[in-house]
């Protein structure tokens, strides 16, 4: 799985000896600092927001007496299924130029929020990827014995004491890898930051494949992406630290006892709304306004590229699951330099755009594997590379919180290692199997340029329907497989989130 992970850096290598001085020329120059610093910036930013954004509401859907607190985690789920070029679509649509809500805002006194450049992608793209860490934080609440809270207030700490000395510090391995997601995402991102203008990394890379100026400095490029990675996963490893986060005995199973909000539950309702509202609300909004404008267009049946997008995404789901398991259990249970290397290798596919990862399969199947090339089996494979750090940062969250004394008490008792894993250790991680693998469901559904080049002559996914009519400019076209597309997301959350509370160690 590493090897096949490392296959976009060695395309890029091939590809950058073939550069010529004018190529080493141009990365040398200023520009190339000015678009890092930018693109580091905006991951920096978007990380800290989606942070401030998915702690609070992971806490108030798990730990407190929220009214309808699984509908809101399904609500606020929700954005994984928009593609961010839909969400920055949507962005100018209703606050551009021109946009639906510019001239009422402008009428009722109130500011235009800035969409192009910096402003914009920092807004859609938080949008867009807070559900990432809001996903691993609730695993990781969900997966918190509950006798640590007991015992913090038994000792006299507040709940607010309690959460920031005990809660919070458990955190730690959801938060690296939920915010290890996010800022990769962002580094890898074009939709967004293409359509609201801002000149990142990935948009300069892919205005260079897509207009075939000069390959060699777009691999140049992608290789500077490479080692931003490497440095990224390097501060995941420190920040990650070395403590054990598992509980030392099993325990009984029950439920953590829940902070009663008591008058604080209308503002915690405010904010959740604010944010399903910005998140799902507006984009919900745009699309239908556009569907029920396209009503009379006469829509083709989105019955075979919804069934494609289901059988894709499901089978790039349960093939990463199952991918992740080994290269966890590596990480956790037999650390050292080789086990951390091989665990981290996994994720350089992840911060590269989409299209270089195509591309380094479509030169692996011309040149290696012909018999995969223009199969389904070769975008199964680009999924599992491109999405293979989210079920490894889920699985990963939910070993460390597992004590290996439970597997080797399981062996002890005659069972076998396929046995200790079967009957034991998956079903203890069931919560972190299921976040990493709907994690990998709902991004694989809206991926775009990876399905553009890799799927079979044909195969057409809902994510390619509304891209080729969006980019024809047919909005009433793009918004029922959008909406469709939304739909069976959140179908595919409602399914995760009904199994989540038999899961949960502490439920």
């Amino acid at each position: 799985m590493a090897a096949l992970s490392l296959l976009p850096a060695v395309y890029l290598v091939v590809r950058a000896a073939e550069a010529s001085g004018e190529a080493w020329a141009l990365l040398l120059r200023g520009r190339t600092l000015a678009l890092l610093g930018g693109t580091l910036g905006l991951a920096l930013a978007v990380t800290g927001c989606a942070t401030a954004i998915s702690l609070p509401l992971a806490w108030l859907t798990t730990r407190t007496s929220l009214p309808g607190r699984r509908v809101w985690t399904v609500l606020l789920c929700l954005p994984l299924a928009l593609p961010t070029f839909v969400s920055g679509y949507v962005l100018l649509a209703a606050f551009g130029t021109g946009g639906a809500l510019e001239a009422p805002l402008a009428r009722w006194g109130v500011p235009v929020p800035p969409v192009y450049g910096f402003p914009g992608a920092l807004l859609a793209l938080t949008l867009s990827t807070y559900p990432y860490l809001f996903l691993a934080l609730r695993a990781g609440l969900l997966a918190q014995d509950p006798a640590l809270l007991e015992s913090a207030w038994s000792l006299g700490l507040t709940p607010a004491q309690a959460f920031w000395r005990v809660t919070l510090p458990l955190l730690r391995p959801a938060f690296t890898s939920g915010a290890l997601l996010v800022g990769l995402y962002v580094l890898s991102d074009f939709g967004a930051v293409a359509l609201v203008q801002y000149d990142a990394f990935s948009r300069i890379i892919y205005m260079q494949y897509e207009g075939a100026y000069d390959r060699a400095y777009a691999a140049l490029l992608g290789l500077v992406l490479v080692v931003v990675t490497v440095a990224v996963l390097a501060w995941e490893e420190r920040a990650r630290g070395r403590a054990s986060y598992h509980r030392s005995a099993r325990g009984a199973s029950r439920a953590t006892p829940l902070v009663q909000l008591g008058r604080w539950s209308v503002p915690a309702l405010i904010g959740c709304g604010a944010v399903v509202t910005l998140g799902v609300g507006l984009p919900v909004g745009i699309l239908l306004y556009w569907a029920v404008r396209g009503l009379s267009s006469g829509e083709t049946s989105l019955l075979g590229p919804g069934l494609n997008s289901v059988l894709a995404s499901g089978l790039a789901a349960v093939l990463a699951v199952v991918a992740a398991l080994p290269l966890a259990v590596l990480g956790v249970r037999y650390p050292g330099r080789l086990s951390v290397l091989l665990e981290r290798s996994a994720y350089v596919g992840y911060a590269l755009p989409p299209i270089v990862l195509a591309l380094s399969l479509v030169f692996f199947g011309i040149q290696v594997a012909t018999f995969l090339y223009g199969t389904l089996a070769m975008l199964l494979l680009g999924y599992l590379v491109r999405f293979l750090p989210q079920a490894v940062g889920a699985v990963r969250g939910a070993l460390l919180q597992l004590s290996p004394h439970l597997a080797e008490a399981a062996a002890t008792l005659g069972h076998s290692p396929p046995s200790v894993l079967t009957r034991v250790t998956a079903p203890l991680m069931a919560p972190g199997l299921l976040a990493g693998g709907a994690l990998v469901f709902l991004t694989a559904m809206k991926e775009l340029p990876a399905t553009l080049l890799l799927a079979p002559i044909g195969f057409e996914t809902l994510a390619t329907r509304v891209w080729s009519a969006t980019a024809e400019g047919q909005f009433a076209q793009a918004a029922p497989p959008a909406l469709v597309l939304l739909a069976i997301s959140a179908l595919g959350v409602g399914l995760l989130l009904s199994q989540e509370g038999r899961a949960s160690p502490g439920s």
